[in-house]
């Protein structure tokens, strides 16, 4: 079965991505150079740059898998879930992947990996727990349409490098609020102007790259759920699971902000919110309605 014909576009907005952080780090680099007139510091930013896209591409999943404390299990230890990994994989033509467990009571789960060849599924205690068995194969086939699909090396790379282009413009933010600058200095070399770009962009660097995320995010979910349900041909069965794992309102203790548009549905429970469009603009997901409404939608 050939599902997956978004590969090549994903594979195409990695290295985007990668060149759009190449070029926002390098910036950032060259503005703090101006500031204190050192050119050490735009070359720090250069090789440092180029080192955070080797970590992130050959160990960004692992260091996701690290912050959600997930661990690898072993058929033995959760056959039902291994069965419907193994005859789903099979299904969609790709290796099995990987299947790892979070000690967390909230139904959920993510894929990750650079590529089909090194992918792992990890799910929550709660999802094995709470799902049926058609539930869950609707999970796992949405899983590894994120996997077909090469979502899974853009969205785990969009971790390590939105998390690090924050990480550098609050660095710069908390300079200039405790007075690094001498302004009497900036004003003889023409410093302020450099000063002001800096500002601009460490504000500007973090909201970018956290559009780009959540555009890509809320897309591909979509996309996700339309070929998953063609791959188990019951679309009843995610729809379903969406229904229970957005209704379910048990925190996820491991939350993390730079993670949250790895899972299937938003970790992050509370009080619906009244949605408008700036507010909107900020979800990591689409609301689960049109999710559901979309796979219900679906005629096979």
């Amino acid at each position: 079965m050939n599902l997956y014909n978004n590969k090549d576009s994903n594979i195409r907005k990695t290295w985007l991505l990668f060149t759009l952080f190449l070029v926002v780090v390098i910036g950032i680099g060259w503005t703090f150079a101006q500031i204190y007139r050192n050119p050490s510091i735009l070359y720090f930013a250069v090789v440092f740059s180029i080192f955070m896209n080797i970590i992130s591409y050959w160990y960004s999943d692992k260091i996701v898998l690290k912050i959600n404390k997930a661990v690898l299990v072993k058929k033995k230890n959760a056959p039902e879930l291994y069965n419907i990994a193994e005859n789903l994989a099979i299904t969609a033509g790709l290796p099995m992947p990987k299947i790892y467990l979070m000690n967390e009571d909230q139904p959920n789960a993510f894929a990750t990996g650079r590529n089909a060849e090194h992918a792992v599924i990890a799910v929550t205690q709660g999802l094995l727990r709470k799902l049926d068995r058609s539930e869950l194969e609707g999970v796992i086939a949405h899983e590894l349409s994120h996997i077909g699909n090469r979502d899974i090396l853009l969205s785990t790379v969009i971790v390590i490098l939105v998390g690090f282009i924050s990480i550098i413009s609050d660095m710069f933010m908390r300079s200039a609020m405790w007075g690094s600058f001498n302004s009497r200095d900036d004003e003889d070399r023409g410093g302020g102007l450099s000063f002001i770009i800096g500002l601009v962009l460490a504000i500007l660097a973090p909201i970018s790259a956290m559009l780009i995320q959540l555009a890509i995010s809320r897309k591909r979910e979509f996309l996700a759920d339309s070929l998953g349900a063609l791959l188990t041909r019951y679309p009843e069965g995610l729809a379903s699971a969406l229904e229970k794992i957005s209704g379910d309102q048990t925190p996820l203790s491991i939350i993390n902000n730079t993670t949250n548009h790895l899972w299937l549905n938003d970790p992050i429970k509370g009080k619906q919110k009244k949605i408008n469009w700036l507010y909107g603009l900020f979800l990591t997901h689409p609301p689960v309605e049109n999710r559901i409404k979309a796979l219900m939608e679906i005629k096979i």
